[in-house]
């Protein structure tokens, strides 16, 4: 299976078209069509569903899809460190972020290490730990800056600076906005919003089994998200403090939650993982600055 049709089967699952992918892979129709029959041989299965104007993946596509998705992007990435070997002025790099106010750390880090390497090249990834974990560990990313305690088995890792506070975000005018804190009493009946990974990890640590009282009514992996179903009456967001805009005029008001939840934050990376050079330099920036 050669990466060439790998990318070939990619573009016909985006366009969903084979005349449209061809054009914009700059070959012939038949010669692409040539192609993907000979891999759908080589895997004794079908992968798309043929009509006469479109092409849609069917089950085995799909999973053809994950797996190639995944292939291409670590080739890439393999690209990319064998083209930095010879030169250091410059790079990328792959980082993984939770949501959180802190990594402005990491903003002030990358803009200075672009003033020396202006060459370098960040890509961010945002989600929950668990997602931004995998594709850490499945070698998609060269670190990861996660919200709950690392796995000191499997990673090397920064304490990153401060500590997120937790509270909720209301609409203005709502009785709980009158409140200054919010105790668990307050949310007692409420309908809750947060992510899954808070509800296991962070909320017991502030209500411990009394967390099966509280009602959530639905979970985000994006805050914003979230606000946005605050705003429409929906119930109640539990977040990180500075996360949503709760400015005069936006309609919402964050109230701390009583006693004080804070959640802190850690750069990890792969134990004996080989870096790029441009990601060592910046690895070793990252020690120098949080250790400082």
């Amino acid at each position: 299976m050669e990466i060439r049709i790998l990318r070939y089967f990619l573009a016909i699952a985006r366009e969903e078209n084979m005349t449209k992918a061809a054009q914009r892979l700059h070959i012939s129709q038949p010669s692409l069509s040539k192609e993907i029959k000979k891999l759908e041989e080589e895997l004794g299965h079908e992968l798309f569903i043929r009509t006469n104007k479109s092409m849609h993946l069917n089950d085995e596509g799909m999973l053809l899809r994950k797996r190639a998705e995944d292939i291409i992007a670590m080739v890439d990435k393999t690209a990319e460190e064998f083209s930095q070997l010879d030169s250091i002025t410059g790079g990328e790099i792959h980082i993984g972020c939770a949501e959180s106010y802190l990594i402005k750390h990491l903003a002030r880090s990358i803009k200075e290490f672009k003033a020396q390497y202006p060459n370098f090249i960040f890509h961010i990834f945002s989600g929950d730990t668990e997602p931004v974990a995998e594709r850490l560990d499945r070698g998609l990313l060269d670190l990861a800056l996660i919200v709950e305690p690392p796995n000191l088995t499997k990673y090397n890792y920064l304490p990153v600076p401060g500590s997120d506070r937790w509270g909720v975000v209301v609409r203005q005018g709502s009785p709980l906005a009158e409140k200054q804190q919010i105790s668990f009493e307050d949310l007692y009946g409420q309908p809750l919003f947060c992510s899954e990974q808070s509800i296991i990890n962070d909320f017991p640590r502030w209500c411990g089994e009394n967390i099966d009282k509280l009602n959530f009514a639905g979970t985000f992996n994006l805050s914003y998200n979230g606000s946005v179903f605050v705003k429409e009456g929906l119930g109640c967001l539990l977040t990180f403090e500075h996360l949503i805009d709760t400015s005069a005029g936006s309609g919402l008001v964050f109230r701390p939650i009583t006693p004080a939840l804070e959640t802190k934050m850690y750069i990890i990376w792969k134990k004996y993982q080989v870096f790029s050079p441009i990601a060592e330099l910046f690895v070793k920036k990252l020690k120098n600055d949080y250790s400082a």
